[in-house]
């Protein structure tokens, strides 16, 4: 039987119906796992440990009175048990992620050596400034290639994640209205097209929240943005590309309608991965944009962190910024200004945005990225990620719809939809008979402007053949779906664990593990 993704045929895949249940509940090198509450021992543990010496206690009434009910494993076990839970994680090293607007892509093994060199890994925020300064020429020169990317006049680089990014940029906005005595100006405007953690963002930072509506074609309505531009508007918040995955044409239209009528510009820089070397935001007239670097610059992504989202500023929001912020001096030094007030240099600043100044192995995995591609190896990042999205969009939308297609190449995504299924089954089955093919699902019912929506992004780092072989599971399973095949309603069949009631799981989740009462002794 030959491996080769082309040479599949469906007869090739034998049902798990076709044999009986294992005694373990393992199938094959797929082994079944408990939880680690069932496996070990509340009462004791794998290693020895000696009385504790009588002192007394400086808890303030405040020690633990009952038993904390951690289960006790020896090693072995305790190996085993994360080991076989590893393996039924889905990761970048084992396929690909179709994940939209997340840009999930390859790690370069470089960045990671790079990373772990003692003199970034093992630094301290608090050491010297004497001892760090390879680590603060790190920090300004990923700066410097950030402000040239962009075509921006100034950075953060503090914030940790892209909505912190969001925020350090409305606080930035906000600072400025502050200082220019418009402080009436409460309404950021949203497009339906943008992030959702846009309106969030805004909320918190204390503005209302209106939307501007998407143009058939999956655009910011120019003519609605306009209209509703007045002296209560702060500014818009705009994702480019948007989450239809398109560029937005009327970019420089839109910024400088918002600029006359006093407001400024928020981009969302999550998708900058698909314009980076080919667009600059700032010759659009955008005032603020975060970076993730963890999806245009390849640090590692997901499991909480570690994420670094730098915010580039324009001219008229530099001043405004946060510390601390790295300088070079003539001599070749760097120190890091940090201070509340500094003179005439940054005395508008609106404060910090966290205890220290970003994730150093981010920064320098990040800039590991940038060095090893140079200039025209971002250009291309760009151009394969575009390619790769349109060679998805094209090879499907012959049996997925594709609500935006006629509109013209997408840019870093493919966006489809569920009509035109069989009565009954909709994106959720799609993504669950993925599963089944081996693949994790792409982004589901987002963005809202699309009914089912899926939203696919192949990056720059996928093979022809690997977005084949994807393609061919896609189109089988949208084929079941149109055909109605009652098998794809208990999709998945061959994971781990079984398709979940989402609604019960997300309303009454169990999260805390009791141990079961014991049966009682017959009498």
């Amino acid at each position: 039987m030959s491996l080769n993704p082309a040479g599949w045929r469906p007869e090739m895949v034998v049902s798990d119906n076709a044999a009986p249940p294992t005694f373990t509940g393992n199938k094959a090198l797929m082994l079944e796992e408990a939880l680690i509450f069932e496996i070990g021992d509340t009462h004791t543990t794998g290693v020895d440990f000696g009385s504790a010496p009588a002192a007394a206690s400086r808890l303030a009434g405040l020690e633990r009175t009952q038993p904390i009910g951690l289960p006790g494993l020896s090693e072995p076990e305790a190996v085993r048990h994360y080991t076989r839970l590893s393996r039924q994680n889905y990761a970048i090293d084992l396929g690909f992620f179709p994940l939209g607007s997340c840009t999930m892509k390859h790690n370069p093994r470089l960045n990671e050596r790079l990373a772990r060199l003692p003199g970034f890994a093992d630094v301290h925020p608090l050491q010297p400034r004497e001892t760090v300064q390879g680590a603060l020429a790190v920090i300004n020169e990923l700066a410097v290639w950030l402000i040239t990317l962009t075509g921006m006049h100034g950075i953060a680089m503090a914030p940790k994640a892209g909505a912190h990014g969001e925020l350090c940029g409305i606080l930035c906005i906000k600072s400025a209205l502050a200082a220019r005595g418009e402080g009436q100006r409460k309404v950021i405007l949203v497009p339906e097209s943008a992030h959702g953690t846009n309106p969030a963002t805004a909320a918190f930072a204390g503005f209302a929240v209106e939307d501007i509506p998407a143009t058939p074609e999956g655009r910011v309505d120019l003519a609605a943005l306009k209209a509703r531009l007045g002296p209560d508007v702060a500014g818009v918040m705009i994702t480019n590309p948007n989450t239809c995955g398109l560029f937005e044409r009327d970019m420089k239209a839109i910024s400088d309608a918002v600029h006359a009528a006093g407001g400024y510009v928020y981009c969302d820089g999550a998708n900058f991965n698909a314009i980076v070397g080919r667009v600059r935001p700032g010759d659009l007239g955008i005032d603020a944009m975060h970076i993730n670097l963890h999806k245009t610059f390849s640090t590692p992504h997901g499991g909480g962190g570690p994420g670094s989202g730098p915010v580039v500023l324009s001219e008229a929001l530099s001043p405004y910024g946060p510390l601390p912020f790295t300088e070079r001096h003539a001599d070749g030094r760097f120190t890091l200004v940090e201070e509340e007030t500094v003179g005439d240099r940054h005395p508008h600043s609106f404060g910090r945005m966290s205890a220290f100044h970003g994730q150093m192995g981010m920064f320098t995995r990040a800039l590991a990225y940038i060095l090893s591609h140079g200039a025209d190896g971002l250009r291309q990042v760009a151009e394969d990620a575009v390619l790769n999205a349109n060679y998805v969009l094209r090879s499907l939308e012959d049996v997925l719809d594709a609500p935006f297609a006629v509109s013209g190449p997408c840019m870093h995504e493919a966006l489809f939809s569920d009509d035109g299924m069989a009565e009954g089954f909709t994106t959720l089955d799609i993504a669950k008979g993925l599963i089944d093919e081996g693949f994790h699902p792409m982004t589901v019912y987002f963005p809202l402007v699309v009914h089912g929506a899926m939203l696919v992004e192949p990056t720059e780092t996928e093979s022809k053949a690997a977005l084949d072989q994807f393609i061919g599971a896609l189109r089988s399973v949208a084929a079941r779906a149109k055909a109605g095949d009652p098998a794809l309603k208990g999709a998945p069949h061959f994971a781990p664990r079984a398709r979940l009631d989402e609604t019960l799981a997300a309303r009454r989740p169990v999260l805390v593990w009791k141990e079961p009462a014991l049966p009682k002794a017959a009498e």
